[in-house]
């Protein structure tokens, strides 16, 4: 490929680099997107969708059991295959990848395999060692798995990455984390079979979450036989024959087949030239944009979790067909980083929207009603978990604020409750709506008794 001209270049071929190229390309820019690994980026091959996957998967062992409740006979014990479940998923991941770049293709969009080096503001090094002139760059390479500090053994231990590809499955795994991560693969491995012991350096898992819902799903991990331990971090990782032995901040040790550290991720920002631009980025590492997505270089934006912003694969997509609106469709467009739904395919799964009850608190007079109940399945399965949910209202406005449900299917509730908090519905909306009986939902619109109500600022 000879030196060539376009008018975007996008570095990065997750998610929101292929909706920004895609759109751009339908409103008639010449695109070239350069992606090094594999097209789809971390949500498709090693996060959101094959996470799902395992997540299915890991709920069949509970299915079998409960449906003896219901009159069903399993002659025999159902069996697992690890093997089986990976080459599956690697198979989807293959057709979707192909998917995505068939629809690149379809749009015209050159796709360059292998690694983008930003030069000049409007030159592109690739690792070929073809240059790229550029009227615009964007730059989308996501995040990337935070290790932590070199703790002696760190080599032994796997992150999520690795976790997707494992030949076998452990029968003993140690997660170090307290993330989104770190307790959905927990609750997989343990649903699968797996002594979990998932480690967290924080008085409790899932930081940044409602304290009422983190504490909701850390009884029901426990009740489940993942071990908990918070407040402590693991400080070495010793290899044992076999297995590791992973020593814990207060002296104690745990034997694994498996560590694996989920702890966080950071935006991924090394080696792609930013130094060369004297781009800014903001005190957490990512790059630094304004409303529009633009960097502090004029003609270079950044989308998605290299911004850290709102690190959701949803968000990226949005920004990234944002920009493209803007810059080459005439609709400037921003991105409404208020009231993002999202939700943790934990066991159970959550589903939350807005704000946590300790932020209302601080910024206004806040009513609070929850409630807890064995969901109607649970009577003939005899299952011992219960739903949880929670909503919080501006006591001033009546305006719903925040939700947070614990609960089979939360997260496709939550993404129907985000339409109506971004409709601004109140909690009078919430009680004139007509319930669906028998639902876990119907709760939702059936909450009329007050848990509590607290003045601004009221500790």
């Amino acid at each position: 490929m000879a030196d060539k001209d376009v008018d975007l270049f996008v570095i990065g071929a997750g998610s929101g680099g292929v909706r920004a190229a895609r759109i751009a390309a339908s409103y008639g820019a010449r695109v070239m997107i350069a992606e090094e690994f594999r097209v789809g980026g971390t949500c498709v091959i090693r996060g959101c969708v094959p996470k799902k996957l395992l997540v299915y998967a890991s709920r069949f062992a509970q299915d079998f059991e409960d449906a003896a409740g219901f009159g069903w006979t399993v002659p025999e014990k159902p069996t697992f295959s690890w093997p089986t479940l990976i080459a599956n998923k690697d198979r989807e991941i293959d057709r979707l990848e192909a998917a995505y770049v068939a629809t690149l293709e379809r749009w015209k969009v050159q796709i360059v395999r292998a690694r983008a080096v930003i030069e000049d503001a409007n030159t592109i090094r690739l690792s070929t060692g073809e240059k790229v002139r550029t009227k615009t760059i964007l730059i989308a390479t996501g995040g990337w798995p935070h290790m932590g500090p070199n703790i002696p053994g760190l080599e032994h231990v796997i992150s999520s990455n690795e976790a997707f590809h494992l030949e076998d499955m452990p029968k003993r795994i140690v997660i170090q984390g307290g993330g989104y991560i770190a307790v959905e693969f927990a609750c997989v491995f343990a649903r699968l079979g797996s002594k979990v012991t998932l480690v967290y350096r924080g008085e409790n898992i899932l930081r940044g979450f409602d304290d009422d819902i983190r504490e909701h799903l850390r009884l029901e991990m426990q009740a489940r036989g993942i071990k908990v331990i918070c407040g402590h971090t693991v400080d070495a990782v010793e290899k044992q024959g076999d297995a590791y032995l992973s020593k814990l901040s207060d002296g104690s040790t745990v034997a694994a087949d498996k560590v694996m550290f989920a702890i966080g991720r950071r935006p991924n920002v090394m080696g792609i030239g930013c130094e060369a631009l004297k781009m800014e980025c903001h005190e957490h590492g990512g790059i630094e944009v304004d409303e529009f997505s633009r960097t502090s270089v004029p003609n270079v934006y950044a989308i998605g979790d290299v911004t850290n912003r709102v690190n959701l694969t949803p968000v990226a997509i949005r920004e990234g067909h944002a920009f493209a609106d803007t810059l080459y469709g005439g609709k400037p467009t921003t991105v409404d980083h208020h009231n993002v739904p999202t939700a943790v395919f934990s066991e159970p799964e959550l589903g939350v929207i807005g704000l946590t009850e300790a932020q209302a608190r601080e910024q206004f007079d806040t009513d609070v009603y929850k409630t807890s109940f064995r969901p109607l399945k649970a009577t003939l399965s005899g299952r011992a978990g219960r739903v949880f949910m929670k909503l919080l209202v501006d006591a001033s406005t009546n305006l719903v604020v925040g939700c947070h449900i614990a609960g089979p299917d939360a997260g496709e509730m939550i993404q129907l409750v985000a339409i109506a908090m971004k409709m601004k519905a109140t909690k009078a909306d919430f009680d004139g709506t007509m319930a669906v009986h028998p639902t876990m939902a119907e709760e939702l619109v059936t909450m009329r008794e007050k848990a509590a109500t607290y003045k601004r600022g009221q500790a």
